[in-house]
C-alpha cells in the first residue's frame, strides 16, 4: 500500500485551525471529569467506566464522563453495535476518526487513522479492512449513524477555573498524530508550545495514538499539561491488562491513579479501567477468531499489554 494511500492521508475535512479551538468555551461545572478516548468497542471496559463513575457520585461528587472518539472499532455485530452506541452516547461523547468513517464515509479516508511512516503498512491495511466491516455493519444503523453525524470534532469547557480543550487527535486533524508519544520523543516539546499559544488552553486531553502520556511545562507564564489517555478499552502498559482514562479534578487524586500531575488549581491524573479480561477475550474472539485483521493486529496487546512501563508515562 502507497505511503500516501487510504488509512495514511489524512481527509481535509479532518482539518481545522488551532486559533478555533479555544473560542467559545462550554461551562463546565462537574467537580471531576472523565474523559474516555479508545473504548474501541469493549463494553467491559464500558462497565468499568460507569462503575468508576458511579462511586465517585456515592462519594457525594458530581462527574462529567465525556468519551472523545472511538468508542466502536472490535464491536463487529449488530447487537454489540447498537449497544455501544447506545450506552456511550447516553453520556457526554464527541467523533473519532472511527465515528467520523461510520457516519459518513469517504472514498479515500480508509479507516481514517492517517497512520504515521512510524506504523507499518500491515497494521494500516489491516485498519482499513476492520473499518469496511464495521460500516456494513453501521450501514443497517441509521439512526445511530445520524447520532453519530452531530457530534462535534472537539470540545473545550471551563473546568475548574481552568481552560480544558478535548480532542481527539491534535490540534490541527481530528486524526492527527502530533501529540503521539513517538512524535514527542522524536521532535520535543516546541510545537507543543506553540499549540497551547494558539489555542490559549491550559489543559489539552486527546486520545488517538494509542499510548499514554502526562505531559506539564510553563508556556508564557502559566502552568500548561496534556493528558493522552492511550486506551480506554484496551491495555496501555507492559504485564497490565488494563485500560486507561484521564481523570481531572480539584478534588485529591485517587489511590488507585496510575500517573498523577499534582499542582493548583487542579488535579491531571490516568485512572486505570479495570474490566474483566476474560469476559472481554471471549467476546473478542468471537468476533475476530484467529487470523482475522484484528486479531493479528491488536490479541496480542490486549492480553499482554505493551513495552510500556507506568514510569514511563509522564514525559
Amino acid at each position: 500500500m502507497s505511503r500516501e494511500g487510504a488509512g495514511r492521508s489524512c481527509p481535509l475535512h479532518y482539518r481545522y485551525r488551532p486559533e478555533q479551538l479555544g473560542q467559545d468555551p462550554e461551562a463546565w461545572p462537574e467537580q471531576v471529569l472523565y474523559v474516555a478516548g479508545g473504548l474501541y468497542g469493549n463494553p467491559f471496559a464500558l462497565d468499568a467506566i460507569e462503575s468508576m463513575v458511579a462511586r465517585e457520585r456515592a462519594a457525594g461528587r458530581s462527574v462529567r464522563l465525556l468519551f472523545n472518539g472511538d468508542f466502536n472499532w472490535f464491536n463487529a455485530d449488530d447487537t454489540l453495535f447498537q449497544t455501544i452506541n447506545n450506552r456511550v452516547l447516553r453520556h457526554d461523547a464527541m467523533l473519532g476518526n472511527v465515528e467520523y468513517e461510520l457516519a459518513q464515509p469517504s472514498d479515500s479516508a480508509g479507516c481514517g487513522c492517517a497512520y504515521p511512516d512510524f506504523v507499518d503498512d500491515g497494521v494500516v491495511s489491516r485498519s482499513n479492512r476492520i473499518m469496511q466491516r464495521l460500516q456494513a455493519v453501521a450501514a443497517d444503523q441509521p439512526e445511530i449513524q445520524r447520532r453519530l453525524r452531530g457530534l462535534a470534532r472537539w470540545r473545550c469547557g471551563i473546568f475548574g477555573g481552568l481552560k480544558v480543550l478535548i480532542l481527539h487527535g491534535d490540534p490541527e486533524s481530528l486524526a492527527g498524530w502530533g501529540l503521539a508519544r513517538e512524535r514527542l520523543l522524536a521532535s520535543g516539546d516546541q510545537p507543543l508550545r506553540q499549540w497551547f499559544r494558539q489555542t490559549g488552553v491550559d489543559v489539552v486531553v486527546c486520545s488517538h495514538t494509542c499510548l499514554p502520556l502526562l505531559w506539564q511545562g510553563e508556556v508564557d507564564g502559566r502552568l500548561r499539561r496534556l493528558v493522552n489517555n492511550g486506551s480506554a478499552g484496551m491495555a496501555n502498559l507492559h504485564g497490565d491488562s488494563r485500560g486507561l482514562i484521564a481523570r481531572i479534578s480539584a478534588m485529591p487524586p485517587l489511590a488507585t491513579d496510575l500517573a498523577v500531575l499534582e499542582g493548583h488549581p487542579q488535579t491531571v491524573a490516568l485512572a486505570p479501567v479495570p474490566f474483566d479480561l476474560a469476559a472481554w477475550r471471549g467476546t473478542f474472539d468471537r468476533l475476530w477468531p484467529a487470523g482475522s485483521d484484528a486479531a493479528i493486529s491488536y490479541r496480542d496487546r490486549i492480553l499482554g499489554g505493551t513495552g510500556l512501563a507506568a514510569a514511563d508515562i509522564i514525559l
